[in-house]
């Protein structure tokens, strides 16, 4: 073909290439781009025309899909437990935004009308309704104004102070990886040859009606690596479920016979949620013959040497009571609510944790993943069932005795993330709620305590006040009632700086530990800003009390598998004629009772639907009104974070975020 020669390459129909110019020399192909004639110039829209004609013609068809789903999700969907408890935060909300949507309709209605109120006199002012809006203008900037203003300069007070705090944390955070800082193991390891040498060690698995991870938890302790004389592996299983039951005491069996030490608990009356199941277990009269404590919640999966790599670092160490290891997880890519989760956690471990371990030897603990020394815990009470923060509760009371915590970030736990809003949304009220309820049960404890005044305010001021109670109420109060606020209020307008610079400079320094998450900036910061209705909630909840503080509810799995579970079940699977008999008899006992479960599962279906949320969509619609005001204003960037914030809300609130169930 020559060099010169157009090829127009049509593949379908409503598809076409790009106009393509063959040529080998460059000169040659320059001079022919200047040489185009103006039938092949229009030739070339044509095809680009084309091409975005194509590429939005689904684009109907996309937004009418759209708009039949969450139809129909309004249509199926039901009002979540937790949105009927809390009536009174949703009131007040309902009403803002049904004020809201008057002012925006009396402001649209001046604005065509071109009321310029400075350029009016009193004797001017025409009809009643002029009148009304001009006294409402004075009412405004003479009484509301300077109190939203008050509230506005409070919460900004708050929003420095508490960025503040974060800067400074990802300071330490810098300066240990710059001087690598890492927590040093004392004295000689344990000898191999001499199993002896080992202490003894408690595993505990406290579970409740955890169907779908209870075998991967249970195998994956019982592989680990450590002396079969010095470990004792605990199940304490706390479910509901009969059938349940017999299919873990079948797992216990299994292992049980494999060799492993390990044994079955069941409470009869479930008291005090984890921490009665955890006390429970304490008070066997063979612990006392353990000098350690492991714990793994049911979906955890350790790797064989953790215990090598936390142990140790007790020995030469007296005054060390916990080991806390970081957790990973195996489904961070699952969806979008997945990856914003392993946003916060990961900067929550690599800075929060570990700064505070580092240069404090003190942090909270994180309720699995961890070993404690058995001493530690007696000394310091033991298990509580007053909070449902129980890990919170034991860490504060194991430092006002005196005990040092070491974090290790290079031990990692495999675990699962949730991966419905709903779930997330349940665990969310229990970790705010809980810290508010601990707060006012160990204030009196930790102001009578024989610690270091600089330990005691670290205490108050950072552990609880600022990163538990500031944080969630300038959140909620900062962005979503006073920003839309100020819309209608113009003399009280927040500066780009709060509501813009800062927000996102503070959010690229919690994704620095994720940065693979980078593109997830924008989402994290929107979606930061609609949780932070749930964990004012729920502080609020905790901190006066209120019935859904004490609501303990078990945050759903899905008991995906990591690589390092299929390795374990291929060497499961690679037995002896012996243990495959014992295999055998076990699994006909188990597939006999997944025969009754799935019969009752055809008799009582489990019904799984996407719920709604009518804070979210509320507020959703209040941020949105508010961006409809501010184009009155012609303002930029509040405008757009208020419709983008708003949109958020909305997605939220339809629950089509997460796991969806058709």
């Amino acid at each position: 073909m020559p060099p010169s020669s157009v090829v127009v390459t049509i593949e379908k129909p409503n598809k076409f290439s790009l106009v393509e110019i063959n040529g080998s020399d460059s000169t040659l192909l320059l001079e022919k781009q200047k040489a185009v004639s103006p039938k092949q110039f229009t030739w070339f829209l044509f095809l680009k025309a084309n091409r975005v004609f194509a590429c939005l013609s689904w684009l109907p068809m996309a937004l009418k899909t759209m708009f039949l789903s969450v139809k129909k999700r309004i249509a199926l969907s039901d009002v979540s437990e937790e949105e009927a408890k809390s009536r009174r935060l949703y009131r007040f909300i309902k009403v803002f935004l049904f004020i809201s949507i008057f002012a925006l309709v009396l402001e649209i209605f001046a604005h065509l009308k071109k009321w310029n109120l400075n350029m009016i006199q009193p004797w001017e002012v025409q009809g009643l309704f002029q009148w009304c809006y001009m006294t409402w203008l004075s009412f405004r900037v003479d009484y509301i104004a300077p109190l939203v203003l008050t509230m506005s300069k409070f919460c900004i007070v708050l929003f420095l102070i508490q960025s503040l705090d974060r800067l400074i944390l990802c300071s330490g955070c810098f300066w240990i990886k710059y001087k690598n800082l890492k927590p040093r193991i004392n004295g000689d390891a344990y000898d191999i040859e001499d199993g002896s040498s080992f202490p003894m060690v408690l595993v505990q698995i406290p579970m409740c009606n955890e169907r779908e991870v209870f075998a991967q938890s249970i195998a994956a302790a019982c592989q680990l690596d450590w002396p079969k004389d010095r470990i004792l592996i605990q199940v304490l299983d706390d479910s509901d479920d009969g059938n349940l039951q017999l299919l873990i005491k079948d797992e216990v069996s299994l292992w049980r016979e494999k060799g492993v030490n390990i044994i079955y608990r069941h409470r009869l009356i479930r008291t005090g949620y984890k921490a009665g199941n955890l006390k429970s277990a304490m008070a066997c009269d063979y612990v006392k013959d353990y000098e350690f404590v492991a714990i793994f919640d049911a979906d955890f999966q350790p790797n064989p040497d953790f215990l090598k790599q936390t142990v140790p670092h007790f020995k030469g160490d007296p005054e060390l009571g916990l080991v806390q290891a970081r957790w990973s997880f195996v489904n961070k890519d699952e969806n979008l609510l997945t990856r914003l989760q392993n946003i916060n956690l990961c900067f929550h471990f690599e800075v929060e944790q570990q700064v505070n371990g580092a240069f404090l030897n003190f942090f909270g603990f994180n309720g699995t993943a961890g070993v404690w020394r058995i001493k530690a815990l007696e000394e310091s009470g033991g298990w509580l069932e007053r909070t449902t923060v129980e890990d919170m509760d034991i860490a504060v009371r194991a430092h006002l005795n005196g005990w040092k915590f070491i974090f290790l970030n290079d031990v990692k736990v495999l675990c699962e993330l949730p991966e419905s809003y709903e779930a997330y949304k349940k665990q969310q009220h229990r970790w705010h709620s809980g810290p508010m309820q601990l707060f006012r049960l160990c204030l009196p404890a930790i102001v009578t305590s024989k610690i270091s005044i600089s330990k005691k305010a670290n205490l108050i001021f950072l552990f609880f006040l600022l990163r538990k109670l500031i944080l969630p109420f300038y959140s909620f109060t900062l962005f979503c009632i006073i920003l839309p606020l100020t819309m209608f209020i113009p003399e009280a307008e927040l500066p780009l700086w709060v509501i813009c610079y800062i927000p996102i400079f503070m959010s690229f320094l919690n994704i620095l530990p994720a940065p693979k998450s980078f593109p997830f900036l924008v989402p994290y910061l929107l979606f930061e800003n609609t949780m932070s209705v749930t964990k004012f909630n729920a502080m609020i909840s905790g901190l006066f009390q209120l019935g859904s503080a004490y609501e303990w509810v078990v945050t759903k799995k899905t008991g995906r598998s990591s690589e390092s579970d299929l390795v374990a079940l291929a060497e499961r699977e690679s037995k002896s004629l012996n243990e495959e008999k014992i295999t055998r008899r076990h699994s006909e006992s188990g597939l006999e009772t997944l025969n009754k479960l799935k019969k009752q599962e055809e008799i009582t279906p489990l019904k799984k639907r996407n719920r709604l949320y009518r804070k979210e969509l509320v507020l959703a619609f209040l941020l949105l009104t508010a961006a409809a005001r501010s184009l009155l204003s012609a303002h930029g960037v509040h405008f757009y974070f208020l419709l983008f914030q708003g949109l958020t809300f909305l997605v939220v609130g339809l629950d089509l975020i997460g796991e969806q169930i058709s």
